[in-house]
């Protein structure tokens, strides 16, 4: 959809956005309706991390499978549909912003969308393995284990989406430096409160509060936050370096 102007009446704007809600609404429901064919293989495929710990699925009530093959659809469905979702929110708040800001839209997007893909491919290599491994043991202490369908692919699917979220923290970290609402240097010299903040992160949205799942959580936002200082440093060398020389000067005068 194009861009609109920059200069709108207000009504005008909340028409667009009610446009650009409809495009997602519509897309994601055909999509819902093509991936519900496909649910048994998206819930095999989904369930594959973790089937060393899970032999056979059990659904305890006639309305179970329905909602179950529509969630996992649906989430399915915003995982395809997230390009076009991400494009659409941004190019909504587009016009808003200066034309020097405007060259960092197209590579935002594309960054934006490619570190949801990897935070969830990484939680799916990465994490639902050992998470639930740990899970298993925890819970067969006590006694036997009767996996339920919807359990499980909830849970999976938190995991899923808490890792895609949590891995647009470069993302933020680096428009926080870009544009000077946290200086490079603060965020570089404030490392310990910083670390402290992700583990809490970490803590909150891992949806087991297990220490292996938010263990791996935290060590792949350090990562992230480390990866993203050293993009923000290299890609924005000439600022850093200029208010280092101002800071300088002040500090000289």
């Amino acid at each position: 959809m194009p861009i609109g102007p920059a200069r709108m009446p207000l009504m005008d704007h909340i028409g667009e956005l009610r446009r650009r809600i409809v495009i997602i609404v519509v897309a994601l429901a055909v999509m819902v309706c093509f991936m519900y064919l496909l649910a048994p293989y998206l819930i095999d495929f989904l369930i594959l991390p973790v089937s060393d710990y899970v032999t056979d699925v059990y659904v305890t009530g006639a309305f179970e499978g329905f909602s179950l093959k529509f969630r996992v659809a649906l989430f399915m469905s915003v995982l395809v549909c997230s390009p076009l979702i991400f494009w659409e929110l941004l190019a909504f708040f587009l016009p808003a912003l200066r034309p020097n800001e405007r060259r960092y839209v197209l590579p935002t997007f594309f960054v934006a969308v490619a570190l949801y893909v990897l935070g969830m491919v990484f939680c799916y290599c990465f994490c639902l393995n050992p998470a639930f491994q740990f899970l298993t043991t925890e819970s067969m202490s006590i006694g036997q284990i009767l996996p339920q369908a919807t359990d499980y692919l909830h849970y999976i699917i938190l995991f899923e989406l808490a890792f895609g979220l949590a891995f647009e923290l470069p993302l933020a970290v680096f428009f926080l430096i870009l544009f000077n609402i946290v200086p490079y240097k603060k965020m570089r010299a404030s490392w310990r409160g910083i670390y402290v903040g992700l583990l809490v992160v970490a803590a909150i949205v891992t949806p087991d509060a297990s220490p292996v799942t938010m263990g791996i959580m935290f060590a792949a936002l350090l990562a992230l936050y480390e990866v993203s200082l050293a993009a923000a440093r290299i890609a924005l060398a000439r600022r850093i370096k200029r208010q280092r020389a101002e800071e300088e000067a002040e500090m000289a005068a």
